[in-house]
């Protein structure tokens, strides 16, 4: 399939020059799909400057950020990889990510000064020629160029897209639980899979406002935000995640849709809300972990729908789904496979388990991952030869 990711920005700048496509929680800054886009092209025209190629891999250490979603679209279009960079790690764990990657570029935000000038100290432990720095008042590292200076001397008019279907998206590292993390590799078309899939399972309608309290670095967060500019839906999106300016943004920002993960939704039901309406707000997905019946009630009485989902990395997001039918008849279970997706639940014979047995669920479809980066035995392991993802997970059939 010959789609560009970072292609539906510019199609949904020319649709819906005019509308909201960012707002930014902390500061109130508002940017339209089509001055999202320009900011992506400066940045698409500026890392060819600087010799990024298709295939090339562009890490990102930032906070939830126009420059994380503009940095992704511009890397996507001109056919570079993006490292999203889980930046609650220590030093040596990114150190082994970028250098197993082969990032050659990094953009960071300031917060992350200290970590990043240990691992520019380390000289060729990583293989970095270039770092941009996302600076508040310009005060940059002295080896750091100054991102927004960088950006601003960029072109607005569209780059040359020449990556599309197979061709590389981005690599997200696991968490490496058992053992070094692993590089999950997904393309254009795993990732525009991942976006059709979510559309025909979910509530998503033109116009919604879409609340990202996630980190951009994790998958549930960068699907949802890929899906809003192919939707044009608004991404009102939280720096951070505070419980109280959760409750305020979605009165605030006529919030109708979000995804939050069980530990958000506990904060969030222990916050007095006199004060707050949420007239709006259709419904939650809540996965990453197992999500309370008891959490589920409390906010079904506030007529909130919360949507269990399951999912991971390895399939860009999608595996299962309860739908609003089901919330409350099926309470606790987390549903049934997204639209353009297979689950099976296996028993050790590799058979089907019978309903009310538990096994092994394994997941198949066009949102699959390719492969684990540089690791061929890892992901002979995790994908059979017909293409099934064996996740590792029992659950009840």
């Amino acid at each position: 399939m010959n789609v560009n990711i970072g292609s539906f920005l510019t199609r949904r700048a020319d649709i819906s020059p005019h509308r909201e496509a960012y707002v930014d929680a902390a500061t109130g800054a508002r940017l339209s799909f089509l001055e999202l886009n320009q900011r992506a092209n400066r940045l698409s025209h500026q890392l060819r400057g600087l010799g990024v190629e298709q295939g090339d891999r562009v890490a990102l250490c930032l906070m939830n950020s126009a420059e994380f979603i503009e940095a992704f679209i511009a890397v996507a279009k001109i056919g570079g990889v993006v490292v999203p960079l889980n930046w609650r790690l220590v030093a040596d764990e990114l150190e082994f990510i970028i250098k197993d990657s082969g990032a050659k570029t990094l953009i960071y935000g300031e917060e992350f000064q200290t970590v990043i000038a240990d691992l520019h100290g380390r000289g060729d432990q990583t293989d970095v020629q270039h770092w941009l720095e996302v600076a508040s008042v310009g005060d940059c590292l002295a080896f750091a160029t100054d991102y927004a200076q960088f950006c601003a001397q960029g072109n607005v008019v569209e780059p040359v897209v020449t990556a599309s279907g197979d061709d590389l998206l981005y690599i997200m590292y696991t968490s490496g639980t058992t053992g070094l993390p692993k590089g999950v590799v997904h393309s254009h078309t795993t990732s525009f899979w991942a976006l059709l899939t979510f559309e025909a399972s979910c509530d998503l309608r033109d116009g919604d406002r879409y609340l990202v309290a996630l980190p951009l670095f994790h998958v549930g967060a960068l699907t949802p935000v890929a899906l809003n500019i192919y939707r044009g839906v608004t991404s009102v999106v939280m720096r951070e995640f505070d419980p109280v300016s959760a409750w305020k943004l979605i009165r605030d920002e006529a919030i109708g849709v979000s995804l939050l993960v069980p530990a958000m939704l506990n904060f969030m039901i222990q916050v007095p809300r006199e004060q707050f309406t949420f007239d709006h707000l259709r419904w939650i997905q809540s996965g990453a972990s197992p999500l309370p019946v008891s959490l589920i009630e409390q906010y079904s009485k506030l007529g909130i729908e919360i949507h269990q989902i399951y999912g991971l990395t390895e399939t860009c997001g999608p595996a299962c789904v309860i739908s609003a039918e089901n919330a409350l008849q099926k309470i606790g279970s987390t549903g049934k496979a997204f639209f353009h997706t297979e689950v099976r639940v296996v028993d050790d014979a590799g058979a089907d388990c019978d309903p009310g047995l538990q096994g092994e669920v394994w997941v198949k479809g066009g949102h699959i991952m390719l492969e684990y980066w540089h690791r061929p035995e890892a992901t002979a392991d995790t994908i059979t030869q017909d293409g099934w993802l064996w996740t590792g997970k029992r659950l009840f059939n």
